[in-house]
């Protein structure tokens, strides 16, 4: 394979839990042209991977114009399409950049017939009630390709890059980094929660550092919490970093502390103690994938907590957890029982005794 094409056409979470594959395809072709499509806006996490030659961008909704142009850009440009979407498009896509095909297709669906004849390889994916990670699900596109029991299961970060002079210059030594918004309802921890929290670890004499985008969705959360919580010690950087200033922050942080969101991965992937509060998302195909984890994992469905390397995950009580829905009215804005009863004295105990055990370790 000279020229690899990669589909991604997912949201910036999705896009990074595909590095995996494209650093499984780099080492097996390393001096192929892999390239990696997806929308516009959702790339940007891709910037500097020394794995991609280059990310092609296309907007969510193309029209007659825009995908006339992309059939023209793509036309069997490519020796081999990796479709890590089940999607219709996804897959029509793959189809027209390349005769070769591996992709991804849904445990039921009624385009699957026309699917099933596109495809060279195809990998069944049981949805997001099934009990495989999304990595591995993806990695395995390329099972025609690699040696029996190799597999190259690691995320792969942007490169770091030096932060805002103004930031680097009021940060002490392994702050906290707290990322408080989700983009949809079912996943945000309650604010109310987060301020609590927030006071407790300032309490203790720990430096917060809030994270998020200046979108008018993260600034209401992050709004809300700095209306209740005033400290020196509270550094809100929301909306001044890229993405590979993000690495360098989570990479010198004591503890990263987040909701069930692309933040959340990317602290995994930079190394950071990661302790994240998961709803009713199934943490078997969508929990923080550890750092240099080189193999598949194993993550419990539902417990109170469990750790996995440098990821800490915690759930609800509920017996209903993990649902698999958006949340219990199961729409992006319902609320979800489960994630509200996760209370901000349980997270700041586990926070307090993460960090207990990393001192511990580093006077050893």
């Amino acid at each position: 394979m000279n020229r690899v094409l990669i589909i991604a056409t997912r949201q910036i979470g999705d896009v990074l839990l595909t590095t995996p594959l494209v650093h499984a395809a780099r080492k097996r072709w390393p001096k192929a042209r892999i390239d990696v499509l997806g929308f516009e806006g959702q790339l940007a996490i891709l910037k500097g991977n020394p794995d991609i030659d280059q990310c092609l961008a296309t907007p969510a909704r193309l029209g007659w114009g825009g995908a006339w142009r992309l059939l023209r850009q793509l036309w069997r440009r490519y020796d081999l399409a990796l479709v890590s979407q089940p999607g219709d498009r996804a897959h029509l896509l793959g189809w027209i950049a390349a005769p070769c095909r591996s992709g991804l297709l849904p445990e039921s669906g009624g385009s699957n017939w026309w699917k099933t004849r596109l495809l060279d390889h195809a990998v069944t994916s049981a949805g997001d009630r099934g009990e495989v990670h999304v990595v591995t699900e993806k990695v395995r596109l390329l099972d025609p390709w690699l040696v029996k029991g190799e597999a190259f299961t690691q995320v792969v970060p942007p490169p770091p890059r030096p932060l805002p002079a103004e930031l680097a210059a009021r940060l002490r030594p392994a702050p906290i980094v707290v990322h408080v918004p989700s983009i949809w309802r079912y996943k945000q921890w309650p604010v109310e929660h987060f301020c609590k929290l927030v006071q407790g670890l300032l309490c203790e004499g720990h430096q917060v550092v809030l994270t998020g985008s200046s979108s008018p969705r993260d600034q209401q959360c992050i709004g809300a919490l700095r209306a209740k919580v005033d400290s020196p010690d509270l550094i809100d950087a929301s909306g001044q970093l890229d993405f590979g200033q993000l690495v360098t922050l989570l990479s010198d942080c004591a503890l990263y502390i987040g909701p069930d969101t692309s933040i959340t991965h990317l602290a995994a992937a930079s190394g950071a103690a990661v302790l994240t509060v998961f709803g009713p998302t199934n943490p078997q195909r969508w929990a923080p994938w550890p750092e240099d984890a080189g193999r598949p994992i194993h993550i419990v469905r539902h417990a109170a907590m469990q750790t996995l390397n440098n990821i800490t995950l915690l759930q609800g009580p509920q017996e209903c957890v993990p649902c698999g829905r958006a949340g219990c009215e199961d729409h992006h804005h319902s609320p979800s029982a489960c994630l509200e009863s996760i209370t901000p004295d349980f997270v700041l105990a586990q926070a307090m005794a993460i960090m207990a055990k990393s001192s511990s370790r580093q006077t050893r």
